[in-house]
């Protein structure tokens, strides 16, 4: 957990997610971790600054989120952070509401020696709110792993 994130604001079970991604976490964050036992469930709480013009959450904010879990779930799977989207599916399927907290989880169906498979779905509670799939694809370092 980092100071920006009380105790009383973590989702039960949950930690600050440490994964490394640049700081484009901070700007639709803090995105929280707890693994399971198929992998890994990642999760933001919606807030007011994520919100359109109809104070909904809005769709850019949950296909960003949606590219964080698929892609997080992609650097497990692999072992890598040198991955990137090459393509993200997104269907929604509910809005949701400053306040709701929003869960996500992926799968990897298939690596090749270049290409990872992945599907996943964002939740609020039981409601399913998005479903996706993406591919994503092995790139070359663009710089030491330690300035990531």
């Amino acid at each position: 957990m980092n100071a920006a994130t009380p105790p009383s604001e973590l989702p039960p079970g949950y930690e600050v997610c440490a994964m490394p991604d640049g700081e484009f976490n901070a700007l639709i964050g803090p995105i929280y971790m707890r693994l399971t036992a198929a992998g890994a469930r990642f999760a933001f709480r919606a807030a007011s600054r994520h919100t359109n013009a109809r104070a909904v959450v809005h769709g850019g904010m949950l296909m960003s989120f949606t590219d964080q879990v698929l892609g997080l779930t992609v650097q497990r799977a692999v072992g890598d952070l040198d991955v990137a989207t090459v393509s993200l599916n997104c269907d929604f399927v509910a809005s949701v509401r400053p306040g709701d907290l929003v869960e996500g989880e992926a799968s990897v169906a298939r690596v090749t020696k270049r290409l990872i498979f992945v599907s996943g779905t964002l939740y609020r509670g039981t409601d399913v709110i998005m479903t996706a799939s993406g591919l994503w694809t092995r790139i070359r370092p663009t710089a030491p792993a330690a300035t990531r």
